[in-house]
Formats: structure tokens, sequence, C-alpha cells
């Protein structure tokens, strides 16, 4: 990865090297963190997405975790099975795509004011390019929310991901937003695992 020159080779190697659309074939209808650390990243969210306006849901599923007492221009998934995201009821519309295959986000110049990515920036082979991306369709200024906890899929998470603590994975989130183009980034503990999930979001400014 040139744009991270300081990562060891075989940073983005992941254990299984098959198909990833192949691997989120079957829908899986479940939440990765619990009911404690869901209620923290929504009351994140409900702090930082602006009331009425238009939310990316990057890496998305059947559920997107926003608050139920506020609404949005538009809400707009990502994902890699078709059947979780049309089963997500606050997806004003969705599109499936291998973002380790193609970086490219169908998406306009500057057409959202906030995006999110929940407990899935462990599993990008590229980053930095997919930030870069984020970026590029965000508002000036628009928050984007890279959420985690400590469950993954360790097979399709990258090897950088799978040998860091926590801290460490705070670190390599500010590093991919910080070379990405983003500002004002900040670390928040949102749930500190002791009575649920732990869960940290990352957060940067476009």
């Amino acid at each position: 990865m040139t744009d991270l020159p300081e990562l060891p080779a075989g940073a983005f190697a992941k254990q299984d090297k098959g198909d990833d659309l192949a691997f989120y074939a079957p829908p899986r209808l479940v939440t990765h963190i619990d009911e404690g650390a869901v209620a923290a990243l929504t009351g994140c969210y409900r702090t930082l997405l602006p009331d009425g306006g238009r939310v990316l849901d990057l890496m998305s599923s059947w559920v997107s975790h926003l608050p139920s007492d506020r609404t949005y221009a538009a809400v707009v998934g990502h994902g890699m099975n078709a059947t979780e995201l049309a089963a997500n009821p606050r997806l004003d519309r969705w599109f499936v795509q291998d973002l380790n295959r193609d970086v490219t986000l169908p998406l306009e110049d500057r057409s959202f004011d906030a995006a999110l990515c929940c407990v899935g920036a462990q599993y990008l082979q590229q980053p930095v390019a997919v930030f870069a991306e984020v970026r590029r369709v965000l508002m000036p200024g628009a928050p984007f929310i890279v959420s985690f906890s400590n469950r993954c899929f360790p097979t399709k998470a990258v090897a950088i991901w799978r040998s860091l603590d926590p801290n460490g994975h705070a670190a390599l989130i500010r590093l991919y937003l910080d070379r990405a183009g983003f500002n004002d980034i900040t670390a928040t503990v949102l749930a500190d695992g002791r009575t649920s999930d732990p869960l940290i979001a990352v957060i940067g400014r476009a």
C-alpha cells in the first residue's frame, strides 16, 4: 500500500482469500454488537447527525442503529447482501458492492451530510482509497463516524487488524482518515465493555 508505507508487507492480507460476496451471500439478520453498545452508538448518532440530513450508511446490513426519533432527508445504504439491505427499514435506497474489488462509490460529489461505518472497517483491504471516496461524497465539514467493537469474522479481517488491541485499532482508523484527507479526527469510547460490548468511534470531518 503506497498510501500507508509504514505498515508491514502483508498488512492487508486475509486468512480467507475466497470471494467476499460469496462469503456474505447467506443473510445474517443478527446484530454484531449487543444492546448496550447499540444504545451507545444510537446516542452518538443522535448527537452528531444533522436532523433532516442526507446519510450514507457504509457496510450496512438490516439495521442502521439510527435514532427512531430523528428523520433524515435520505439514508443510502451500502452492503454485501441484498436481502439484509432490503430488510433495513431506514434505508431509502441501497446498493451492493465489494469495496475490496472496486473502491469507487456510485455516488455524486458532496451529496451527503454524514457517513457511517459500523463494525466494518476491519475488512477493508484498500481503506485509504475507500475513505477518500467517502470524503468525496461528503459535504465540507460533514462527519464520518467509524465505529468498532471486539467482534469480527477473523478469517475476513485484515492481518494488521488482527494483530492490534483496541487502542491500536483506533490509531489505525485515525491513520486511514488522516491519509484520506479528513480533519479534526477524534476517538471516543462509547461503551467501555464493563456492562456491554466495548465500542469506540473514530470521527473525522470532510
